[in-house]
């Protein structure tokens, strides 16, 4: 089985926690003797060396110091700041906004000359209409409890959607049957985002899939929302956070997945008759 979409982010994490054991070791300390020379349990110490908790910048400082390294603080600092990037907690994005978020990932669409995009979720954030955005968003700020800048965000989408339709790009999305069943948004809205998901499939910039509920999951389960941007960055959504996907090995990972979900689909003709009965099914 694939290792979790949180692997990368925590092997990270493992390799600040062995940077710190291994920097007490030279030291000739035991995790006692740092414990008392950084004034704190040992318990800590241990959550700490075995990647448990993420240090914080004072905390690696001490440990350092503790150990005669200081000079050895900044490197680490610096490789703790990229681990705690990989694993991107939603709540502390959502401060500022959801317009923030739609910002930031409508800066990696631009960037990406092809996108892959797995969803077994929701439609995909390009392909929505804003009345099915706006209906995702209302639940959002009303479950997260997150500023209400539902106009402005449904705006940012927007230009997302836009493109599709512009020259250079190629936008390759697998979606499970299930996305075209889930309520998220009123009957006419929903009817509303089916009739355009259609119209999207039809775009030269556009390769859609539809995983039928009939597919043999032997082959590949049922995973959670991914975006690939060209070979270089995978994003993972999750309900607590957003996991940033940058080392090669994972990416292949999922770039493997992606694959094998695909083979399962089926496309063209086909996929438009799952949407159109979908269609039917909200008669």
């Amino acid at each position: 089985m694939a290792r979790s979409p949180h692997s990368g982010a925590q092997a990270a994490r493992d390799r600040i926690a062995l940077a710190l054991r291994d920097l007490r070791r030279d030291a000739g300390l035991s995790a006692h003797e740092v414990s008392l020379r950084c004034g704190w349990s040992a318990a800590k110490t241990s959550r700490m060396e075995h990647g448990k908790v993420p240090p914080s910048d004072t905390d690696i400082r001490a440990w350092c110091e503790a150990c005669d390294q200081p000079g050895q603080a900044a490197s680490l600092i610096a490789a703790n700041r990229q681990a705690d990037q990989l694993y991107v907690e939603w709540r502390r994005r959502q401060r500022s906004g959801l317009r923030h978020i739609q910002e930031t990932t409508l800066t990696l669409s631009e960037e990406a000359r092809v996108e892959r995009v797995y969803c077994s979720n929701v439609v995909p954030g390009f392909f929505q209409t804003a009345a099915y955005t706006r209906a995702m968003f209302e639940t959002f700020v009303r479950f997260e409890d997150i500023p209400d800048d539902i106009d402005e965000a449904v705006a940012s989408r927007g230009e997302r959607a836009q493109l599709l339709y512009e020259g250079g790009r190629r936008f390759v999305v697998l979606l499970e049957e299930t996305v075209l069943r889930y309520r998220l948004c009123g009957r006419d809205a929903m009817v509303e985002q089916l009739e355009h998901l259609l119209a999207v499939a039809s775009l030269p910039s556009v390769a859609l899939g539809v995983i039928p509920f009939t597919a043999d999951r032997r082959i590949m389960w049922p995973l959670e929302a991914f975006y690939l941007f060209d070979n270089s960055r995978v994003v993972v959504e999750t309900l607590s956070a957003e996991i940033n996907v940058a080392s090669s090995q994972e990416i292949r990972l999922y770039e493997r997945a992606f694959l094998e979900l695909g083979g399962m689909a089926v496309y063209g003709p086909a996929a438009r008759t799952l949407i159109q009965q979908a269609l039917g099914s909200l008669e």
